[in-house]
């Protein structure tokens, strides 16, 4: 499923180099059709696709190092 078959707002180009609690807390509001789940970067995750999670990556400060997208 291609990102442009999900609803509501599916990048958040804007919070790269944010805090990544107040990053997902903000995608969560722009967008309630999604779960933002906080990820460190290394960490293996799946690649299956879903509309209604957003991956914010983190370094191990915290920062989000990537921009977060709809997937």
């Amino acid at each position: 499923m291609a990102s442009d078959e999900c609803q509501g707002k599916s990048s958040w180009p804007e919070l790269l180099g944010t805090n990544g609690e107040e990053a997902a807390a903000t995608i969560e509001r722009e967008n309630p059709n999604v779960n933002a789940e906080i990820v460190l970067e290394g960490t293996i995750v799946t690649p299956d696709f879903l509309c209604t999670r957003v991956r914010v990556w983190v370094d191990t400060n915290g920062i989000v190092t990537r921009v977060p997208i709809i997937g």
